[in-house]
Protein backbone atom coordinates (compact mmCIF):
# COMPACT_ATOMS: atom_id res chain seq x y z
CA UNK A 1 0.00 0.00 0.00
CA UNK A 2 1.31 3.44 -0.83
CA UNK A 3 1.76 6.31 1.67
CA UNK A 4 0.16 8.96 1.22
CA UNK A 5 1.24 12.40 2.89
CA UNK A 6 1.03 16.02 2.62
CA UNK A 7 4.05 17.33 0.80
CA UNK A 8 4.79 20.42 -1.60
CA UNK A 9 3.71 20.92 -5.41
CA UNK A 10 7.42 22.21 -5.75
CA UNK A 11 8.98 19.07 -4.47
CA UNK A 12 11.98 17.85 -7.64
CA UNK A 13 10.38 14.12 -7.35
CA UNK A 14 6.47 16.05 -7.65
CA UNK A 15 6.95 18.53 -10.23
CA UNK A 16 7.05 15.75 -12.65
CA UNK A 17 4.05 14.29 -12.08
CA UNK A 18 1.95 17.48 -11.85
CA UNK A 19 3.81 17.74 -15.67
CA UNK A 20 2.84 14.19 -16.81
CA UNK A 21 -1.03 14.50 -15.48
CA UNK A 22 -0.91 18.15 -17.67
CA UNK A 23 0.29 16.10 -20.76
CA UNK A 24 -2.18 13.51 -20.17
CA UNK A 25 -5.32 16.09 -19.14
CA UNK A 26 -4.36 18.16 -22.71
CA UNK A 27 -3.70 14.79 -25.12
CA UNK A 28 -7.69 14.32 -23.95
CA UNK A 29 -9.41 17.89 -24.15
CA UNK A 30 -8.40 21.64 -25.67
CA UNK A 31 -7.12 23.62 -23.30
CA UNK A 32 -9.91 25.78 -22.72
CA UNK A 33 -11.30 22.47 -21.09
CA UNK A 34 -8.65 22.09 -18.82
CA UNK A 35 -9.54 23.12 -15.46
CA UNK A 36 -6.22 22.80 -13.24
CA UNK A 37 -4.95 24.73 -10.08
CA UNK A 38 -1.06 25.39 -11.12
CA UNK A 39 1.42 25.46 -8.50
CA UNK A 40 0.90 28.50 -6.69
CA UNK A 41 -2.74 27.54 -6.39
CA UNK A 42 -1.87 24.07 -4.56
CA UNK A 43 -0.18 26.20 -2.29
CA UNK A 44 -2.66 28.45 -0.90
CA UNK A 45 -3.70 28.10 2.98
CA UNK A 46 -6.96 26.49 1.81
CA UNK A 47 -5.61 23.81 -0.50
CA UNK A 48 -4.48 20.61 1.08
CA UNK A 49 -1.90 19.14 -1.46
CA UNK A 50 -0.89 14.92 -1.24
CA UNK A 51 1.46 12.49 -3.06
CA UNK A 52 1.26 9.18 -3.05
CA UNK A 53 4.34 7.21 -2.18
CA UNK A 54 5.66 3.77 -2.40
CA UNK A 55 9.23 2.75 -1.42
CA UNK A 56 10.30 6.80 -1.77
CA UNK A 57 8.86 7.19 -5.11
CA UNK A 58 6.26 9.35 -6.08
CA UNK A 59 3.24 7.81 -7.52
CA UNK A 60 0.30 10.48 -7.73
CA UNK A 61 -0.95 13.25 -6.71
CA UNK A 62 -4.31 14.68 -5.22
CA UNK A 63 -5.42 18.31 -3.54
CA UNK A 64 -8.37 19.12 -1.95
CA UNK A 65 -10.18 22.80 -1.73
CA UNK A 66 -11.76 24.01 1.25
CA UNK A 67 -14.24 26.24 -0.25
CA UNK A 68 -15.12 27.59 3.38
CA UNK A 69 -18.94 26.79 3.64
CA UNK A 70 -18.77 23.35 4.33
CA UNK A 71 -17.79 21.79 0.83
CA UNK A 72 -14.60 21.05 -0.46
CA UNK A 73 -13.42 20.49 -4.52
CA UNK A 74 -10.91 17.29 -4.89
CA UNK A 75 -8.63 18.83 -7.66
CA UNK A 76 -5.17 17.44 -9.34
CA UNK A 77 -6.16 13.56 -9.28
CA UNK A 78 -3.39 11.79 -10.98
CA UNK A 79 -1.39 8.61 -10.94
CA UNK A 80 1.23 7.49 -13.11
CA UNK A 81 0.68 5.04 -15.88
CA UNK A 82 2.41 2.61 -14.10
CA UNK A 83 0.65 3.39 -11.09
CA UNK A 84 -3.09 2.17 -12.01
CA UNK A 85 -4.92 0.02 -10.72
CA UNK A 86 -2.83 -0.64 -8.12
CA UNK A 87 -4.66 0.99 -5.72
CA UNK A 88 -3.26 4.34 -5.42
CA UNK A 89 -5.84 6.42 -6.47
CA UNK A 90 -8.11 4.57 -3.68
CA UNK A 91 -5.37 5.84 -1.32
CA UNK A 92 -5.58 9.40 -2.42
CA UNK A 93 -8.78 9.64 -2.42
CA UNK A 94 -9.35 7.83 1.10
CA UNK A 95 -7.01 10.46 2.50
CA UNK A 96 -8.46 13.19 1.36
CA UNK A 97 -11.98 12.36 2.73
CA UNK A 98 -10.10 12.05 5.96
CA UNK A 99 -8.81 15.70 5.37
CA UNK A 100 -12.23 17.04 4.61
CA UNK A 101 -13.77 15.04 7.74
CA UNK A 102 -10.97 16.88 9.95
CA UNK A 103 -11.70 19.96 8.70
CA UNK A 104 -15.47 19.97 8.88
CA UNK A 105 -16.61 19.32 5.18
CA UNK A 106 -19.61 17.39 4.49
CA UNK A 107 -19.62 17.17 0.72
CA UNK A 108 -17.01 16.65 -1.44
CA UNK A 109 -17.46 17.54 -5.02
CA UNK A 110 -15.19 17.05 -8.16
CA UNK A 111 -14.88 17.74 -11.63
CA UNK A 112 -13.63 14.69 -14.62
CA UNK A 113 -13.93 14.67 -17.91
CA UNK A 114 -16.56 12.10 -20.14
CA UNK A 115 -13.36 9.93 -21.92
CA UNK A 116 -12.12 9.41 -18.18
CA UNK A 117 -14.21 6.25 -17.80
CA UNK A 118 -11.50 4.47 -15.23
CA UNK A 119 -11.70 7.72 -13.10
CA UNK A 120 -15.46 8.02 -13.14
CA UNK A 121 -15.69 4.39 -12.22
CA UNK A 122 -12.90 4.54 -9.31
CA UNK A 123 -14.52 7.63 -8.16
CA UNK A 124 -17.95 5.42 -8.54
CA UNK A 125 -16.44 2.79 -6.57
CA UNK A 126 -16.07 5.47 -3.28
CA UNK A 127 -19.19 6.47 -3.51
CA UNK A 128 -19.41 9.59 -6.01
CA UNK A 129 -22.24 9.97 -7.50
CA UNK A 130 -23.37 12.26 -10.85
CA UNK A 131 -24.18 15.94 -10.61
CA UNK A 132 -25.08 18.97 -12.79
CA UNK A 133 -22.35 20.78 -13.48
CA UNK A 134 -21.26 23.19 -11.04
CA UNK A 135 -19.02 26.76 -10.92
CA UNK A 136 -16.41 27.18 -13.46
CA UNK A 137 -17.80 23.59 -15.11
CA UNK A 138 -21.07 24.70 -16.38
CA UNK A 139 -21.57 24.76 -20.26
CA UNK A 140 -18.04 22.96 -20.90
CA UNK A 141 -19.30 19.63 -22.79
CA UNK A 142 -16.33 17.28 -21.90
CA UNK A 143 -16.95 17.97 -17.78
CA UNK A 144 -18.31 15.40 -15.50
CA UNK A 145 -19.31 16.13 -11.94
CA UNK A 146 -19.78 14.44 -9.35
CA UNK A 147 -19.88 14.02 -5.28
CA UNK A 148 -20.09 12.66 -2.21
CA UNK A 149 -21.28 13.39 1.50
CA UNK A 150 -19.43 12.20 4.06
Amino acid sequence: MPVVSLESPRRDDVLPLLHQADDFALALYPAENYHRLDIDDLERADVGFYVAREDGEALGTVAIVDRGDGSAELKRMFVTASARGLGVGQALINTVEEHARNHGVTVIRLETGVPQTAAIALYEKSGYRPIPAFGPYIGDPTSYCMEKSL
